[in-house]
C-alpha cells in the first residue's frame, strides 16, 4: 500500500486548492514551518490533524490514508441493491443505494442482511386502488417493536419510521414490483418480494 501522506502529495493537493503553505497552516492552526516539514519529508502531520488536513485539502480521510482517490464513475444505480444501516446506540437509520461505509455514535455500522419474514414478523399486504397497505403482525411495545417499514423498487424508495405504541403499518404508492422491508429492533431486517 502506498502511503498517501507524503510531502509531494500534500504539496500537490495544497497547490491544487490554490493555498500557500502559510494559508494551509492557518487553516490547520499550525505553523507554516510544520507544513514545510511535511512537504519536504522531514516530518508527518500529527494524528489529530489527519481529519482537518483531509477536509481542508478536499478529500476524505480514507483517501488521504489509502492513497486512492475515489471518483464516482457510477452514473446510475439500481435501488433494489439498496442497503440499510442502523445505529445500535441511537437507532439512527441510514439508507444507501449499495454498499457503503457508515458510522454513528462511534460505531462502524455493518449493512443489515434481510431475512425472509417468519411467522412472528409476517409482512402482510393489501392492494387498494393506487396503494399498497402494508402491515406486520408484531407487538409495538417500548422494548420490542417494528422500527421502520419500507418499499423499494428499481427506481423508488418509500420509507416510514415507526415508534412504539403505533401500529406496525403503512401505505405506499403502487410503483411496480419491489421488496417490502420491516425492521424489528430485536430480530433484525425482514423482507418480502412482491
Amino acid at each position: 500500500m502506498n502511503n498517501y501522506i507524503t510531502g509531494s502529495a500534500i504539496r500537490a493537493l495544497r497547490e491544487k486548492k490554490g493555498y500557500t503553505q502559510k494559508q494551509l497552516a492557518e487553516r490547520l492552526l499550525v505553523s507554516d514551518k510544520a507544513v514545510s516539514k511535511w512537504e519536504s519529508g522531514r516530518g508527518l502531520p500529527d494524528i489529530s490533524l489527519i481529519e482537518p488536513l483531509a477536509k481542508t485539502l478536499g478529500i476524505s480521510v480514507a483517501e488521504l490514508l489509502s492513497g486512492e482517490y475515489v471518483q464516482n464513475r457510477n452514473r446510475h444505480g439500481n435501488m433494489l441493491k439498496s442497503r440499510f444501516y442502523v445505529c445500535p446506540v441511537c437507532g439512527n437509520v441510514m439508507f444507501a443505494t449499495g454498499e457503503g461505509s457508515f458510522s454513528c455514535c462511534g460505531v462502524q455500522l455493518p449493512p443489515l442482511e434481510p431475512e425472509e419474514a417468519d411467522e412472528s414478523h409476517e409482512i402482510l399486504l393489501e392492494r387498494t386502488e393506487d396503494e399498497h397497505f402494508m402491515r406486520v403482525r408484531h407487538s409495538m411495545e417500548k422494548t420490542h417493536f417494528i422500527s421502520f417499514l419500507a418499499f423499494v423498487t428499481s427506481d423508488h424508495v418509500q420509507f416510514v419510521k415507526l415508534y412504539p405504541e403505533q401500529n406496525a403499518e403503512a401505505r405506499f404508492q403502487l410503483s411496480g414490483h419491489g421488496i417490502l422491508y420491516a425492521l424489528c429492533n430485536r430480530h433484525g431486517l425482514f423482507a418480502r418480494k412482491i
